[in-house]
């Protein structure tokens, strides 16, 4: 299964009522990924321009983007961004397959 990482933003609503009362959001986001067929893999809150992070794993794109769509959806998270992440495994696979094409590829404005 694909692996996603996403970052995203608390609502200031949301971290006022977290902080009224406190709430595991990492059993949430596990909950929403179960029904679409995913995993969570680990869940942090962090420091920065980003107030969590997760990594998950989904069947696809269009399952994960339907889970984002729904935690979008309750208002409560704002400014998703996820990347796909390719294992070392993956990656390698990728470059030896890019060593197959690149001497054929005419990058743009080249001669």
């Amino acid at each position: 299964m694909p692996t996603y990482i996403t970052q995203g933003r608390y609502t200031r609503e949301a971290i006022k009522g977290m902080i009224v009362r406190p709430e595991d959001r990492a059993d949430a986001a596990a909950r929403l990924l179960a029904k679409v067929g995913g995993r969570l893999i680990s869940y942090y809150v962090t420091f920065g321009e980003y107030d969590f992070m997760l990594v998950a794993e989904a069947p696809n794109d269009v399952q994960m983007a339907a889970a984002l769509f729904a935690a979008g959806s309750g208002g409560g998270v704002t400014d998703l961004r996820t990347t796909v992440a390719l294992t070392s495994i993956e990656a390698k696979g990728a470059f030896a397959a890019a060593s197959d094409i690149a001497p054929g590829f005419k990058s743009a404005g080249g001669a």
